[in-house]
């Protein structure tokens, strides 16, 4: 994954595009956290991501999830909060899909 794919989407350092991807997302995360977006949750993530800069670091790469890296940690704490699989539609999936 590379930066320029998450601001692609819409995640920017000053914040999320109007009309994007990224807006789409987070209206959608909102309506169904009951009007909040939550910290952890893939807006959250990948609009960090997009301020900062620091996709490719994190270990999401086009070839999968680098082990050992924090999309590792991500991917093993989701599986292990879901009963052994990685929900679609979840953080871990939702960020590397981008």
């Amino acid at each position: 994954m590379s930066d320029q794919n998450v601001r692609n989407a819409g995640f920017t350092p000053s914040g999320i595009t109007g009309g994007s991807l990224a807006s789409s997302m987070m209206s959608h995360e909102a309506r169904s956290s009951g009007g909040g977006v939550p910290s952890g949750g893939p807006t959250s993530t990948l609009q960090g991501m997009g301020a900062k800069g620091t996709t490719h670091s994190s270990g999401f790469t086009s070839s999968g999830i680098s082990g050992g890296s924090k999309a590792s940690s991500m991917m093993s704490k989701e599986a292990t909060s879901h009963g052994g699989g990685v929900p679609r539609g979840g953080t871990t999936s939702t960020v590397q899909s981008i």
